[in-house]
């Protein structure tokens, strides 16, 4: 197996990277080390009590076996001389080195607590204890400790998990907050209760989500700020510009005269380009939606831009859009296309699907990545080339409409940009 499916074979769920479930391994593994370590120590203590307790008890029946053995009177049940079954080690400790002993063994099955003392010549003298009862207290009380250990464990975890998910749910609000202002909506914000009480004590959670809140506030406070000063800008143009283009009507024929007329109407159409991106950054853009057939909507915007462009319609359908957007939408992609392409410019109809393609030298890597921006241009092959202000447009327009625009390369070359509308024939008939 190569080291890349060793990998692939040993990575986790991605479920198991979250706070949530790493938390709860968390709480069990240390309860449960906690319980074991605790269950085994009393475990050990009141074994060795109960044990040296035993020993003392069988200690004392033995001394009381001596004194009748001596005295010549019958043993007790418990107490005998060599019995068969007496463990070795004790019968050496008597009859080798003359000394008393006890010993916790099984006699006929049941746990016993020997002791023994040396007799006459190499004889023992033997005396047993049932441990059965001591082993069954014992016993009880390890099932107690494991019972009470996984009570506990359950009980603590149960809590932990409670707590921790109360933070867990504050991040996701958080964390969906964030990419609910990632994608523009510059109004949405975390509001958690901590970070609207100062008076409180303020964690981890609330000082994330009072960052969050503010870093929305000030980027909103800039954009409104921009867009106002784009807004009265290309406003305040549009008097004096109006004025140079009366002015320049007056102008003697000839090549100079036709030279500033096309840099004034340049002049005029990116002003009304950047009225149009401030109303669309603003939102008040209201749409008319109406269904129409795609395929002469697509025609009409091609004759509008007076360019030359391949159209090919593969399979006409019903769209639900605004007429007026729809072609500017498809007048700014064909003009880019012209503008930053290659001939031929093709534009296919493929039922809710509008494609504009050119063979040029393709999209640049950044839009690709991060889409449209404005007045971005780049260099190369001796040219020229970006996507200014047109394509800006063409994608505050497609949102408008509901629609969605995605920008691709070919794979032999070439820009792609495709235009999926909403098919009117999926919507409900009244």
């Amino acid at each position: 197996m190569s080291r890349a499916r060793r990998r692939a074979a040993l990575r986790l769920p991605s479920w198991t990277a979250s706070l949530y479930w790493k938390f709860a391994v968390f709480i069990t593994v240390m309860c449960c080390t906690l319980a074991a370590l605790l269950g085994i120590l009393v475990h050990v203590l009141v074994g060795r009590q109960t044990e040296n307790q035993a020993r003392g008890a069988a200690l004392e029946v033995l001394d009381d076996a001596v004194a009748t053995y001596v005295a010549g009177e019958p043993l007790g049940r418990n107490a005998s001389v060599d019995p068969p079954d007496l463990p070795h080690n004790l019968r050496e400790m008597a009859v080798h080195r003359k000394e008393r002993g006890t010993q916790l063994a099984d006699h006929q099955g049941r746990p016993t607590m020997w002791a023994v003392a040396p007799a006459d010549g190499d004889r023992v003298l033997a005396v047993r204890l049932d441990y059965t009862d001591r082993a069954a207290t014992l016993h009880g009380l390890d099932q107690a400790i494991i019972g009470s250990s996984a009570a506990a464990i359950g009980a603590t975890l149960l809590i932990g998990l409670l707590a921790v998910s109360r933070l867990t749910r504050r991040l996701h609000h958080t964390a969906r907050v964030a990419r609910r202002i990632s994608t523009g909506d510059l109004d949405a914000r975390v509001g958690d209760p901590r970070a609207l009480r100062p008076d409180l004590a303020q964690d981890e959670a609330a000082a994330v989500a009072s960052a969050l809140d503010t870093m929305a506030a000030t980027l909103q406070s800039k954009l409104h700020s921009e867009q106002r000063f784009t807004a009265d800008v290309s406003h305040e143009l549009r008097t004096p510009l109006t004025g140079l283009h009366a002015a320049a009507e007056l102008l003697p024929p000839g090549r100079p005269t036709e030279m500033v007329q096309e840099r004034i109407q340049t002049m005029r159409r990116l002003t009304e380009d950047l009225l149009e991106i401030s109303r669309l950054d603003a939102r008040v853009e209201q749409v008319d939606l109406a269904v129409h057939q795609l395929g002469p909507l697509a025609e009409r915007a091609v004759q509008a831009t007076g360019l030359e462009v391949d159209v090919d319609v593969v399979r006409d359908a019903q769209v639900e859009t605004d007429r007026r957007r729809l072609e500017r939408v498809l007048g700014n992609l064909i003009t880019n296309a012209h503008k930053h392409g290659r001939a031929p410019v093709v534009l296919t109809v493929d039922g809710p699907v509008v494609t504009v393609r050119d063979h040029g030298d393709g999209y640049p890597e950044d839009l690709l990545d991060h889409g449209p921006q404005r007045f971005k241009t780049r260099s190369g092959n001796g040219r020229k080339s970006g996507h200014g202000l047109g394509l800006t447009i063409a994608a505050g327009q497609t949102h408008v409409l509901g629609a969605t625009l995605h920008f691709t390369n070919a794979p032999d070359g070439g820009a792609v940009a495709t235009l999926r509308l909403v098919d009117g024939r999926q919507l409900p008939q009244d």
